[in-house]
């Protein structure tokens, strides 16, 4: 497949807000609320430019994916600068075909190149353990309140980089969604209609 991966730019901001709303509508809960988190990581202290990517098939945006500032703290409050991945995001018609991997492969490229430690994420298992990513608590690392589960994973930018880190994993408020606030951000888009359906009921 012809794919072209580069960094988003200011003009595609709202499209990818979309692309995001369309990837996860009625995925976990009806409606979705990744597209409101995704715009308000770019107006946070945790937004890295080189990270906030999109992939281009046939000059149409079909696949976005960003990832931002988090950190891990330790029982003695020192802090871990490390990297939160999502969302990731691919338009429903064009999944299955590899953009999301070749998305993540160069998110993971790139935060090598800019010296992040490791990066952590919540998504389906089967999915990420193909990338190297293990359940956080391999490395110590459990959610900030001090859970762990399998969709909970971590890894490591380079050989033993997160040997001496563990503790809670903090990631930017964004991802603390305000429903008024969400409501008030879907008049933005077109109308969908929310459902319940399996994916949410397997959860």
């Amino acid at each position: 497949m012809n794919l072209l991966i580069k960094q988003t730019s200011r003009e595609d901001f709202s499209i990818t807000e979309n692309i995001t709303r369309e990837a996860f509508w009625n995925v976990y809960k009806p409606g979705c609320s990744e597209h409101l988190v995704l715009h308000n990581l770019r107006k946070s202290q945790s937004y890295i430019k080189e990270l906030d990517l999109v992939a281009i098939r046939n000059n149409q945006i079909v696949g976005h994916i960003i990832s931002t500032k988090a950190k891990v703290v330790d029982s003695l409050n020192k802090e871990y600068e490390v990297l939160c991945v999502g969302p990731l995001s691919v338009l429903p018609n064009f999944q299955k075909k590899g953009i999301g991997e070749r998305l993540l492969k160069e998110s993971i490229e790139i935060a090598r190149r800019l010296g992040f430690r490791g990066m952590i994420l919540f998504g389906n298992p089967d999915y990420y353990h193909r990338f190297g990513f293990k359940n956080a608590k391999e490395f110590g690392i459990t959610t900030k309140d001090y859970q762990n589960f399998e969709p909970f994973m971590a890894l490591e930018s380079f050989e033993n980089s997160l040997i001496d880190v563990g503790g809670r994993f903090i990631e930017d408020e964004s991802f603390d969604v305000n429903e008024d606030k969400l409501n008030e951000f879907e008049k933005q888009f077109p109308y969908k209609e929310k459902q319940v359906t399996d994916t949410q009921l397997e959860m």
